[in-house]
C-alpha cells in the first residue's frame, strides 16, 4: 500500500493526477518504476502545431483598417485555440512529465505575445526544452520573437540601450535579484543590442544596432556578445541555485529546505545543466515522499481543470468554456500577470476563486450552468464578448461529458468506498470526509461530493 502512495504522490507532482487505470499496469510496481516511466513516456518531442500564421502582414503595414481588423478577430480567435489546443494536450497525452515541465517553463519564462504563431514558437521551445538542457533553452528563449518583443530588446539599440529584457533575464531567468549590480545591467543591456526578429519570427543580429565597444560584466572585460552574458550567468552556481529552489517549490513544498535545495544545486551544476538528472534526484529522494511534503501545494487552476479532465475521461461540446473557467480561477494560459509570471501557492486562493473551485467539479461531472461573475480584464476581453453584458452575470450552461463508464469501470473490483476517497484526496480523510464517505447510497454521487471539497484542491 505504501507503493500506491508514494506513486500517488509521484503522480500528483510530476503529472497532472494518478487515475485508476493507471495502477492496473506492472511497471508501477515501485516509486522507482514509476519515476522511470514517467521519463520514459515523455522522451519523444511532440509540438503543439495549432497555429498557422497566413496573415498578409503588408497590408497591415499599409495601415489597411479592414486588414487591421480582420488581423485582430483572426487574433483572438488563434489565441482562444492556442489556449485550448494546449489544455487538450495536457488532458490526453501520456507524456504528462513533459507537459508538466512546459508548465513549469510557461511560468518561469512569462510572456505576453499578441501574435498566437509567436507564442506558440515559445511554448513548442519550453516543450522541446523541458526535460533536456536549461542553458540551451536560456538561449533559444532569449531568441524567440516573443521574448524579445515582450521585453522590448527590439528597442535596444547602440547609443540608446533598453535594460528590460538584460534585467529580467537576470533577476528572473537566471540568477536571481541580489546577485548581480544595476552596472552589470547596463553593460549586459549593451551586449543584447541588436538582437531582434524579423517579420517571420526569425532571430537576426542586426550589427549595425549593436554596440561593440568592451563591456565590463561580472568583473570581467571584453567586446562581449548577449551569448557571452548567458553563458556568463550559468558559469555562476548562483543560476544552479536559484533554478533549483524555484523547483523545489513547484514539486516539493512552498517553503524550501535549504539543506535540500543546496544538494540539488550541486546536481544540476555538475550535471551542465541538464534537467533530467536534477528531476530524477528529487523524484528518487526519501525527503520527496515525507508527510510534511505530501497534500500541502495548492493545485494551479491548469492543475485543477486538467486533473479533472484526465480523471474523469471529460469532452466538451464547446472547449471555450475552459477558457471562462481560467479566467475565474486566475490563470489564463499565454496571459501571465506581468513578467514574474504567477505566484501561485496561496495566491491561487480568494473568496471568489474559492467558490468557483467548490463549484467547478460538480458542474463539470454533472452537466450544470455555472454563473460567471464580475468584469472582465481588458486583456481577456475577447474571451467574454460572446457573453455580451460582462458587467453581470453570466450563467452558462458547461456542456461537459465525463465517461462516468470509463471512470467507474477502472476501479478494481472490491474496492471500498473508503480506498476510493483516500485514493481521489491527496490529504488524509477527516471525520467530515469519513461521514460523507460512510452516509454515501453510491460511487458516483460520493466521487462528485469528495471532488468538490477544499481538500480536493490540495496536492
Amino acid at each position: 500500500m505504501d507503493n500506491i502512495k508514494q506513486i500517488k504522490h509521484l503522480f500528483t507532482r510530476a503529472a497532472f493526477g494518478l487515475r485508476f487505470e493507471d495502477i492496473k499496469d506492472d511497471k508501477h510496481l515501485s516509486a522507482k518504476a514509476a519515476v522511470k516511466h514517467l521519463f520514459k513516456t515523455s522522451e519523444n518531442d511532440d509540438p503543439i502545431d495549432v497555429i498557422k500564421d497566413t496573415t498578409d502582414y503588408t497590408m497591415l503595414m499599409k495601415g489597411d483598417v479592414g486588414a487591421k481588423k480582420m488581423f485582430m478577430e483572426q487574433q483572438r480567435q488563434q489565441e482562444k485555440d492556442l489556449n485550448i489546443g494546449w489544455i487538450n494536450k495536457m488532458s490526453t497525452t501520456d507524456a504528462q512529465l513533459q507537459e508538466k515541465m512546459t508548465l513549469f517553463w510557461h511560468n518561469h519564462f512569462a510572456c505576453r505575445s499578441n501574435r498566437a504563431s509567436f507564442a506558440q514558437q515559445l511554448n513548442n521551445i519550453q516543450r522541446t526544452n523541458a526535460l533536456g538542457n536549461f542553458g540551451t533553452m536560456v538561449m533559444e528563449v532569449s531568441k524567440s520573437p516573443a521574448m524579445l518583443q515582450f521585453l522590448n530588446n527590439q528597442q535596444n539599440q547602440k547609443g540608446h540601450p533598453n535594460e528590460n529584457f538584460a534585467r529580467e533575464l537576470m533577476e528572473l531567468f537566471t540568477i536571481g535579484r541580489g546577485n548581480y549590480t544595476e552596472q552589470d545591467v547596463k553593460e549586459s543591456a549593451r551586449a543584447f543590442t541588436g538582437w531582434s526578429f524579423d517579420k517571420d519570427g526569425n532571430f537576426k543580429m542586426r550589427p549595425y544596432a549593436h554596440d561593440n565597444g568592451e563591456k565590463t560584466f561580472m568583473g570581467k572585460t571584453g567586446n562581449f556578445q548577449g551569448e557571452d552574458i548567458i553563458n556568463t550567468l550559468l558559469a555562476r552556481k548562483e543560476t544552479a541555485h536559484f533554478i533549483s529552489n524555484k523547483l523545489y517549490k513547484y514539486f516539493v513544498n512552498e517553503m524550501p529546505d535549504p539543506a535540500h535545495v543546496s544538494a540539488m544545486a550541486d546536481v544540476f551544476y555538475n550535471a551542465n545543466y541538464e534537467i533530467k538528472p536534477l528531476l530524477e534526484y528529487v523524484f528518487t529522494s526519501d525527503w520527496f515522499y515525507d508527510d510534511k511534503n505530501t497534500g500541502n501545494l495548492i493545485k494551479s487552476p491548469v492543475e485543477l481543470l486538467v486533473g479533472l479532465n484526465r480523471q474523469f475521461y471529460i469532452t466538451y461540446q464547446k472547449p471555450e468554456i475552459l477558457l471562462l473557467f481560467e479566467r475565474a480561477l486566475g490563470q489564463v494560459l499565454f496571459n501571465p500577470p506581468n513578467v514574474a509570471g504567477w505566484p501561485g501557492g496561496r495566491s491561487w486562493i480568494d473568496s471568489s476563486s474559492l467558490m468557483y473551485r467548490m463549484k467547478i467539479p460538480s458542474t463539470l461531472l454533472n452537466a450544470g450552468v455555472i454563473d460567471f461573475t464580475g468584469k472582465a480584464d481588458p486583456e481577456e476581453e475577447a474571451y467574454i464578448a460572446a457573453m455580451h453584458n460582462q458587467q453581470q452575470a453570466v450563467a452558462t450552461k458547461v456542456q461537459a461529458q465525463p465517461d462516468w463508464d470509463k471512470f467507474l469501470n477502472s476501479i478494481p473490483k472490491d474496492t471500498s468506498k473508503m480506498a476510493i476517497a483516500q485514493f481521489i484526496l491527496t490529504p488524509k480523510l477527516n471525520n467530515t470526509l469519513i461521514n460523507t464517505v460512510t452516509q454515501a447510497t453510491n460511487i458516483k454521487d460520493m466521487v462528485i461530493e469528495l471532488v468538490s471539497t477544499p481538500e480536493y484542491q490540495l496536492c
